[in-house]
C-alpha cells in the first residue's frame, strides 16, 4: 500500500474549518458573539502555539452541537460549505490530491476538527478516507462530548493505526506513505511517514523540516 495522509486546516484549506464553524455560527446568531468570538481566537492561538488542551477545547467546541437538532446542524452546514469553505479550498490542494489519485496512492484525511464539520469537506475533496475527531452521539443526536482518542498529535499516530489494524494491515504493510501539514501539532505523525511534507508550514515546523531535510511546498 502507498498511503497519501493530508491534515486539512491551513493546509488543502486556505482557513481552519474548526474556527470558521464556530465564527459561522455567532453570524448566524447561533452562539453569543461577546460570550463565544474572544474565546474561539484564545483557542485558535493556543492551537497555534502548540499549547492546545485538547479536551477543554473540544468541551467549547462540541457543546453547541448538542443543543441543536441534526436536522438543524446539516442545514446550517449546507450554509457553512457553501458560505466559508468552498471560498478557502485551495485549488493547489485539489491538484495534489488528483496527483495522488493518478498514482492510485491511498488517501486519507487526518484532522484534528471534528468529523461533522469536516465529513462533507472530505466528500467536497473527493477522499473517501477521513480520520477526525469524533463526537459522541446518542439515536444519532450529539452529546456534546468526544467519543474516543481525539485526532490530535499523537491522537493522530493512534488513530491512523486503528485506521490500518480495521483493514487488516499494519505500518510493515504500507510501502511508502506521504503526510501533507503546516502545523507543528503534526509531528508526530510527520515524523513517522517516509515522506514528510510541510506546507505553508508554521515558524516551528519550518524549522524541524530544515534541519531534517524535509520539503517544504506552498499551496497558495
Amino acid at each position: 500500500m502507498k498511503l497519501a495522509l493530508f491534515d486539512l486546516d491551513n493546509t488543502l484549506l486556505g482557513g481552519d474549518s474548526d474556527f470558521e464553524w464556530a465564527q459561522f455560527l455567532i453570524g448566524q446568531g447561533v452562539l453569543d458573539r461577546e460570550v463565544y468570538e474572544a474565546r474561539n481566537q484564545e483557542f485558535y492561538d493556543q492551537y497555534k502555539a502548540g499549547t492546545l488542551d485538547i479536551h477543554e477545547f473540544l468541551d467549547f467546541q462540541l457543546k453547541p452541537l448538542s443543543r441543536h437538532s441534526r436536522s438543524q446542524l446539516d442545514a446550517w452546514h449546507e450554509k457553512f460549505m457553501a458560505g466559508s469553505i468552498r471560498p478557502i479550498i485551495l485549488p493547489k490542494g485539489r491538484d495534489l490530491i488528483a496527483d495522488h489519485q493518478r498514482q492510485g496512492h491511498e488517501l486519507v484525511i487526518v484532522t484534528a476538527t471534528n468529523s461533522f464539520v469536516t465529513t462533507p469537506i472530505a466528500q467536497e475533496l473527493g477522499v473517501s478516507h477521513l480520520i477526525a475527531t469524533e463526537p459522541e452521539q446518542n439515536g444519532g443526536e450529539f452529546t456534546g462530548k468526544v467519543a474516543g482518542t481525539p485526532s490530535f498529535r499523537d491522537g493522530k499516530v493512534a488513530r491512523l493505526e486503528q485506521w490500518l489494524q480495521a483493514r487488516g494491515l499494519g505500518w510493515d504493510d504500507v510501502e511508502e506513505s506521504w503526510f501533507y501539514s503546516d502545523s507543528l501539532n503534526d509531528l508526530p505523525l510527520l515524523s513517522r511517514v517516509t515522506h514528510p511534507v510541510a506546507v505553508d508550514p508554521d515558524d516551528t515546523l519550518r524549522a524541524h523540516a530544515a534541519q531534517n531535510g524535509w520539503q517544504v511546498l506552498s499551496l497558495r
